[in-house]
């Protein structure tokens, strides 16, 4: 059976970004809620607070987010 194809950085960085916004919104999805809810948040504030959240990605390096991307295409084992 031949390995899979490798994915490029750009990909594995997309592939990083929407895990890392997936993963942050469930672990923080009633602090959201809150933000969401409050009398002064915007519309507009959506875009900053998304842009906000994927800047908790540039604390990984490329080899950690090939890694996870890859650790997380992978199916669960079985015990």
């Amino acid at each position: 059976m031949a390995p899979p194809p490798t994915k490029s950085d750009q990909q594995v960085a997309s592939e990083f970004t929407a895990y890392y916004l997936q993963r942050a919104t469930k672990e923080f999805a009633e602090d959201l809620d809150k933000v969401r809810a409050a009398d002064d948040f915007k519309n507009d504030a959506l875009q900053t607070l998304i842009s906000a959240l994927q800047q908790g990605t540039a604390m990984f390096s490329a080899e950690e987010k090939r890694m996870i991307v890859t650790a997380a295409a992978q199916p669960a084992r079985k015990s």
